[in-house]
């Protein structure tokens, strides 16, 4: 089964991202990291019918004994309480330092595997299968690992790379339309903030994106992969560049937090709020309007919100002034100087945000 690798350089937690149709039935891929040691494949309800079985068929000729953790679905499930499910199953199991747990399924299933893998004895190995367009893209690329709680998203966590990432093309054909244009999100970030030449060819092939077509889709993934990858091997753990990831997340993790996770997709919140990025960096005069409407167009011509929930300032101001980027007490902002090329900015004004936001509240 053909495929293509990246690597992710960390020195000795480098590893391999493998991106391509039908890797989930190939034990090669898998093998490395799972043979002769248990693997206790992490999914949900959702996605376990459609691909649980063909990967425990994998990791067994793989040389692995596999079993299974299934998790109810969705972002208001990010909690300690699902996380113990996790706990409990590998505690009963016996699964001890040498076991492997395999993430199966989108970003929820990813963070919470993950998370579980960093923390139970003190750290097992973890490998992530992502199966939806935006764990294939973002969050199954770079160790980040958390839970929600109702103060703030993602707010408890580590750092945590896997041993690989297998990102089975193929599984994407499952995906309902609006989980897959919640991943077109995260690769329209990823032209917006570090590639305005990939940022064209999105434009240039949204019809072939929303139609799926296998060419548009598989170098969509990659370029997206490679320019994550590039970012977290310059800076692991956020403390410079890879805070350009997070461009439209600090408005987009306040949406999630003030309407209740699950209310709307993340992907969704991101598009959000890399609307208002765009707009405010317009209103402070570091991009032409120009762009900001050129990012907005996309968006929407992807089937993506855009427009602001009407939350009073007081609630916008509150969630993001949580935001894990933050600094003595001002909040760190993702903006554009330019398409293709985002800024940290610690400095914004207070007073420039705060008359922003009241506009969007109404």
């Amino acid at each position: 089964m053909s495929a293509r690798h990246l690597a992710v350089s960390l020195g000795d937690r480098s590893y391999g991202i493998d991106i391509g149709a039908g890797l989930i039935d190939d034990p090669a891929r898998f093998a490395p990291h799972v043979g002769g040691r248990v693997a206790a494949i992490v999914t949900n309800e959702t996605v376990a019918p459609l691909y649980a079985a063909r990967l425990e068929g994998t990791l067994e000729r793989a040389g692995a004994k596999a079993l299974r953790v299934v998790l109810p679905d969705g972002e208001e499930h990010k909690t300690w309480r699902t996380l113990d499910r996790v706990f409990e199953a590998l505690l009963e199991a016996r699964v001890g330092r040498s076991g492997v747990v395999v993430a199966l399924g989108g970003g929820v299933v990813g963070d919470i595997a993950g998370f579980a893998a960093a923390s139970y004895q003190r750290g097992i190995a973890h490998l992530q299968v992502p199966t939806t367009l935006l764990a294939q893209v973002d969050s199954s690329v770079g160790g980040k690992t958390a839970i929600n709680h109702p103060l703030g998203k993602n707010m408890i966590g580590a750092f945590h790379q896997p041993v690989a990432v297998v990102a089975d093309t193929a599984t994407l054909a499952t995906l309902p339309p609006r989980e897959y244009a919640a991943g077109l999100a995260e690769i329209v970030k990823y032209g917006a903030i570090f590639d305005v030449a990939f940022l064209g060819w999105i434009e240039a092939h949204a019809d072939g994106l929303l139609a799926r077509e296998p060419q548009a889709l598989a170098h969509a993934i990659l370029r997206s992969c490679e320019i994550k990858a590039d970012i977290v091997a310059r800076d692991e753990r956020e403390s410079g560049a890879r805070a350009l990831l997070n461009f439209g997340h600090t408005f987009g993790h306040a949406i999630e937090s003030a309407a209740g996770y699950g209310t709307l997709l993340h992907g969704e919140a991101v598009a959000i709020g890399m609307a208002m990025a765009a707009r405010f960096s317009a209103r402070l005069g570091r991009i032409p309007a120009m762009d900001s409407e050129r990012l907005e167009r996309l968006l929407a011509r992807l089937g993506l919100p855009v427009e602001a929930p009407r939350f009073p300032v007081e609630t916008w101001l509150e969630y993001m002034g949580r935001d894990k980027k933050n600094e003595g007490g001002r909040i760190t902002l993702i903006l554009l100087d330019a398409m293709g090329r985002g800024a940290v900015v610690k400095d914004a004004s207070a007073r420039a945000l705060r008359e922003f936001l009241e506009e969007a509240a109404g």
